[in-house]
């Protein structure tokens, strides 16, 4: 599906960092970030661009041969691995931050990541996600039609034990996120610190 989505000449999410990411990154410690299910590179590079070392990882590789096209574009490098979130290692104690931007993941696989992420983090490292919650459906401007690869503040609680959130919550709001994510979104935004 997402070789699919990605094949077009236009960037299927744009070429602009998301908005909660662009409004937030000044609290990820600068140095390692890795970017989850990253796509096409629009976060990636945004953060590449802020000084940021940046490791990108998706499951398509024609997304992440359009990442490679707008790291250059920008000037900027960013490593990009091609893997699958289900078998990628996250090491222990790597990252001065993670990030999940609209990584739809069956709730299973999601509750595994999430503890890799807790692994993953360095002391004081951040986690920012922002995700879909299942009262996305009833807009349908995005998402999928899963409430099981959506989250919420209560599932990000449990799934991220040993992290301190500094901001979490479930709001409505408008994204303007290419041409998949356009509309009135139910999201859920957490910035957690380990």
């Amino acid at each position: 599906m997402w070789n699919e989505r990605y094949s077009a000449e236009e960037y299927a999410y744009g070429k602009s960092p998301n908005q909660f990411l662009e409004e937030n990154y000044k609290v990820i410690p600068k140095g390692k970030v890795l970017s989850l299910a990253e796509g096409e590179g629009r976060n990636a590079v945004f953060l590449a661009k802020q000084g940021y070392v940046v490791t990108a990882v998706d499951a398509s590789q024609v997304g992440l041969d359009k990442a490679r096209r707008l790291a250059e574009e920008n000037g900027v490098t960013i490593e990009l691995i091609y893997a699958d979130l289900a078998d990628f290692d996250l090491g222990e104690n790597k990252w001065d931050g993670i990030i999940s931007i609209f990584c739809p993941l069956p709730s299973a696989l999601r509750k595994e990541l999430h503890k890799k992420v807790v692994s993953g983090l360095k002391t004081k490292g951040v986690f920012l996600i922002e995700a879909y919650t299942p009262d996305q459906l009833k807009h349908d401007t995005g998402g999928g039609k899963s409430a099981d690869v959506m989250n919420t503040k209560k599932s990000l609680s449990l799934e991220l034990e040993g992290l301190k959130f500094k901001h979490l919550i479930e709001l409505e709001r408008d994204i303007v996120e290419g041409i998949y994510h356009t509309g009135i979104g139910a999201v859920v935004q957490a910035i957690a610190l380990k």
